[in-house]
């Protein structure tokens, strides 16, 4: 078409398309759906940690967000002081009011158990110590030979077991002067002894002493550390020969003069003797720990408070007094 100056005009064709589903506004709801989505999952979240969070420590958040300059001047962490990895948190979730602490009801409860087993302990052994000692009396009164030397026997309960200590006195004395060589009328003594501690199926630690007497070659030479060693061993093989089993010895000492009996006279004949250890149930897990020296008594009631719970120890009932005739 030509214009009224006789140019030919370009035909301009304006095509209009309209947008249709798929335009940029299309996924906006699914934007807003993933958002309440995600604020639904941090409610649920807030109130799993609101159930599984003990009262106290509901109070302590309470109060640091009421004012936390003073919780964080007190030392506080207004957010509790479980284990769990969660702050606040716990390992048990059905408790009514939330969990603990761990070790907070764990350790008064251990304590109560070990100071029930050591009472048990201590009230088994004390019967079974007390028939071993009434049998050694009995051993005394029976045999003409052994009856004139009760004075020189000192027995006393311990908290390791049964102590017999066999002293020496001035007209009586255990062994020959200076020497380990035993006395006929002690050996029978030893013999006895060994017997009955056999038949209870104790452990004992033997021990050798003297007074505090030098000999003349000075602590160099032969000491009184040789002889008490030297006796220990000689009265061990005096139990072993009365029918003690080798396996039932746990340890033989030499203390020398370094544990008096009679502190207030080193030199006194009291001094000069052996001392036998039966141990009791507490006495065994000190001083066949394996260690080298005894363990301590909580050490030895955790073992046996372990092995109980575990079903590989039981208490040894206590036997009943043996009504036979003294060995």
């Amino acid at each position: 078409m030509k214009a009224g100056g006789g140019k030919l005009q370009p035909i301009i064709v304006k095509r209009v398309r309209k947008a249709g589903h798929g335009g940029a506004h299309a996924a906006a709801w699914k934007i807003a759906y993933a958002d309440f989505v995600t604020a639904m999952m941090a409610f649920f979240l807030l109130m799993w940690l609101l159930g599984s969070t003990a009262q106290g420590d509901l109070k302590g958040i309470a109060d640091y967000f009421n004012s936390p300059l003073k919780v964080a001047l007190s030392g506080g962490t207004g957010s509790g002081d479980s284990s769990s990895v969660i702050k606040g948190g716990g390992t048990i979730l059905t408790r009514t009011n939330g969990s603990v602490k761990r070790g907070e009801v764990e350790a008064p409860s251990r304590t109560f158990n070990l100071q029930a087993l050591r009472a048990e302990v201590e009230a088994t052994d004390k019967a079974r110590m007390r028939a071993v000692q009434d049998r050694i009396e009995q051993a005394l009164q029976a045999n003409a030979t052994l009856a004139p030397l009760r004075q020189q026997l000192r027995i006393d309960l311990t908290a390791d077991g049964l102590r017999i200590q066999i002293v020496d006195d001035q007209g009586r004395p255990m062994f020959d002067a200076g020497s380990p060589r035993v006395k006929d009328y002690m050996r029978e003594l030893l013999h006895s002894i060994g017997r009955m501690i056999d038949e209870i199926d104790g452990r004992v630690v033997l021990s050798g002493h003297t007074d505090a007497s030098p000999y003349s070659g000075g602590e160099r030479g032969y000491s009184n550390w040789e002889l008490s060693a030297d006796r220990a061993n000689a009265s061990r093989r005096e139990l072993l020969a009365g029918g003690l089993r080798e396996d039932r010895v746990v340890r033989v000492l030499g203390l020398g003069s370094s544990v008096p009996y009679d502190a207030a006279d080193p030199f006194s004949p009291l001094n000069r003797r052996i001392s036998i250890l039966v141990l009791g149930q507490l006495g065994r897990e000190r001083w066949l720990s394996g260690a080298e020296t005894p363990i301590s008594e909580t050490q030895a009631l955790e073992r046996l408070l372990a092995g109980r719970e575990g079903g590989s120890a039981a208490a040894a009932p206590a036997p009943a007094a043996s009504s036979a005739s003294p060995p």
